[in-house]
């Protein structure tokens, strides 16, 4: 019996060392092919908004955190509202662990809804991390006279969006569930040129931007209460917006309370992080735990403070499912929203 007890003891710890030697031969192996390469980060807005902020973040320090310490170099790809970006990684980067992108997140109801131009599965994306959680708002300028989102019951407000994004979205969907007065005036760029709008005074307000992204990019607004912020979109309030309703409460039955919800849901994966599909696996968990320590790094956090920049992370494990759940949303509510956004304008 002693001995068949060794035996299988010393097997036991044969098997442990096999799997240990392999597990050091993948690292050792990622290790190799990222040393002296470069990895480009691929944002897919232009510059000087939260998306472009975060991403130059994680360019200065996911590097740090990967076998082989990579250079990683930010590059802004603008256009279609992220889709061109996404198609960009889907059908023609490198499927090697080179490329990584800050994918916007409203790429997963794009697809779902079936919006011209898609061209990706993000399913097929594979998800790194998301650095933060943070609710899309919809807002009013300080001088509009709106205050709360009853207030655009009763009079109409003029809020910016570039056509085709959440912030056409959202105040459609509200006019038509939750009988409010929005005036959508659309064929901005993007939402820097939507604020400046807003402050010129063109426009009352802005139909979308992350609670995060204001507090980051304009937190004299925040600070000075120039915003009024109307409504939340996301599956839970923020922590400091307690009293500020979120969009899906607005629903009076269930089938709106679920079309809202599907909306809703890509804010949980606001800021994510993903890399090509095909991608070795290997590759893909470096990245993965890279972006889990690098999240916990001091410095990272320091600099992520300094800028009032939100970090309420989840692993690309995590994203992957509520990502793939979005774009499995049962066709029959994503065609209603589809048919919604189609109506914007007409």
């Amino acid at each position: 019996m002693t001995g068949s007890r060794n035996r299988l003891t010393g097997a036991a710890l044969f098997i442990a060392a096999l799997l240990g030697a392999a597990t050091a031969g993948r690292a050792q192996g990622v290790a190799e092919f990222y040393r002296g390469k470069t990895i480009n980060l691929i944002i897919g807005t232009s510059a000087g908004n939260d998306y472009d902020f975060r991403g130059r973040l994680i360019a200065r320090y996911l590097g740090k955190h990967l076998p082989g310490q990579p250079v990683i170099v930010p590059r802004n790809m603008p256009g279609g509202g992220g889709v061109q970006a996404a198609n960009w990684i889907a059908n023609i980067a490198p499927r090697d662990g080179t490329v990584v992108h800050m994918i916007m997140a409203n790429m997963m109801a794009s697809q779902a809804m079936g919006l011209p131009g898609v061209e990706f599965d993000t399913r097929k994306f594979q998800w790194i991390g998301n650095t933060s959680s943070t609710p899309n708002v919809v807002a009013a300028w300080h001088t509009s006279g709106v205050k709360t989102i009853d207030d655009v019951r009763k009079r109409e407000l003029v809020v910016g969006a570039p056509m085709g994004t959440a912030g056409a979205l959202y105040p459609a969907l509200m006019n038509a569930l939750a009988g409010t007065k929005f005036k959508l005036v659309t064929g901005y760029p993007g939402g820097n040129e939507v604020s400046l709008a807003m402050e010129r005074g063109e426009v009352d307000g802005r139909g979308s931007n992350s609670w995060a992204a204001w507090k980051s990019t304009k937190p004299e607004w925040v600070r000075d209460h120039k915003l009024n912020i109307l409504v939340q979109i996301g599956l839970k309030r923020a922590a400091d917006l307690p009293d500020v309703p979120l969009m899906l409460e607005l629903a009076t039955n269930d089938a709106d309370r679920k079309l809202l919800a599907f909306i809703s849901a890509e804010t949980e994966v606001a800021r994510s992080l993903v890399t090509t599909p095909g991608t070795p696996p290997d590759r893909v968990e470096a990245l993965r735990r890279a972006f889990d320590a690098m999240i916990k790094d001091p410095d990272f956090l320091a600099e992520a403070a300094k800028s009032e920049m939100d970090i309420s992370p989840a692993t690309g494990e995590e994203c992957q499912k509520i990502a793939d759940a979005i774009v499995n949303t049962p066709p029959e509510i994503a065609a209603r929203a589809r048919a919604m956004l189609d109506g914007i304008g007409k």
